[in-house]
Formats: structure tokens, C-alpha cells, sequence
């Protein structure tokens, strides 16, 4: 009658002591996966960012579109218009009437929205997703959620119809 209490106990006893060895593997677990989602996220930045440059493209439009829990003015979609590297004019596609600036101003050029990217990763974002233009480097879909337990302090942006516009002369 004692063995099988003893070795329900020894059994019992070395459970509990390989407890802390299973929880720490596993609380280990997502601050790896951060790191080499950082570390993966980091080298599709570089290698995009560095496409990006060698096109060498400083006038351009595109369409930007931002799902926020935000007021509908900041959400877009916009047309943005850019210029030796600064935005010019910021149109509403539904109105074709000029945005407050304001609302798309961390959002208004190609090299901001990389360090939207670098940000994210700098910050060790919970969760981040991006998707660039093959040829050009330029993010096309960024969707960030910088915390799993906080709501509506996600980003999620489209980048869409990418216009090279020509320099006047």
C-alpha cells in the first residue's frame, strides 16, 4: 500500500521541481520569436530601403490609405503628391479636396514610411507585417500592433498606385 504513495509522490516531486525549467522555456519562447521576427523585419528594411535609394526617385504620387480608429479625414485614401522629396499636396480620392496635412504627416513620403518600419522594430513591435514593391523597395502594406494588450494603438497603411512623375523643366 506505501509504494504506490511513494511513487506517486516521488513522481509528484519531480514534476514540481522540472516546473520552473518548462515555464521559463516557454515565457523564453515569444522574446525569441520577437528577436528573430526584429532581426528578419531589420534585413527586409535594409535590403528594400537600399532599393528605394538606388532608384533615386524624388518626385512621385501615390495613394495612401490608413485604417484607424481615427476620424474619417486621417484614414483616407489620399493622394500624395511629392517633390524633390516633400510633399506638396495631400487630396482626398473621395473629394478630390485638399487634407489637413497633419493627419498623414508621419505617412507623407516614401523614406517616412520606412521609419515607420524602423520605429516598429526599434520598439520590438508584438506583431509586424510588411509587404514592398519588388522592383522599387517602397512598403506597400504596413500593419503594425505595437501591443497585443493595448486596442486601437495599430497601425495599418496601404500604399498604392505609385506614379513616378517627371521633373518639369
Amino acid at each position: 500500500m506505501r509504494l504506490p504513495i511513494i511513487i506517486s509522490g516521488t513522481l509528484l516531486l519531480s514534476l514540481s521541481l522540472n516546473l520552473p525549467a518548462m515555464s521559463e522555456t516557454t515565457a523564453d519562447k515569444p522574446q525569441c520569436q520577437t528577436q528573430t521576427n526584429n532581426n528578419l523585419n531589420s534585413r527586409r528594411l535594409f535590403f528594400n530601403s537600399r532599393l528605394w535609394e538606388r532608384a533615386n526617385i524624388s518626385n512621385y504620387r501615390i495613394t495612401v490609405s490608413n485604417s484607424c480608429f481615427c476620424i474619417p479625414d486621417a484614414r483616407g485614401p489620399v493622394i500624395i503628391e511629392v517633390r524633390n522629396g516633400q510633399p506638396t499636396s495631400i487630396t482626398s480620392v473621395a473629394t478630390g479636396k485638399p487634407v489637413n496635412p497633419e493627419f498623414f504627416q508621419k505617412y507623407n513620403t516614401i523614406p517616412k514610411l520606412f521609419n515607420v518600419i524602423q520605429d516598429a522594430i526599434k520598439r520590438k513591435a508584438y506583431n509586424l507585417n510588411v509587404e514592398y514593391n519588388a522592383k522599387l523597395g517602397y512598403p506597400t502594406k504596413i500593419n503594425i500592433d505595437y501591443d497585443s494588450k493595448i486596442a486601437d494603438e495599430e497601425i495599418f497603411l496601404t500604399i498604392e498606385n505609385f506614379q513616378e512623375i517627371k521633373p518639369r523643366y
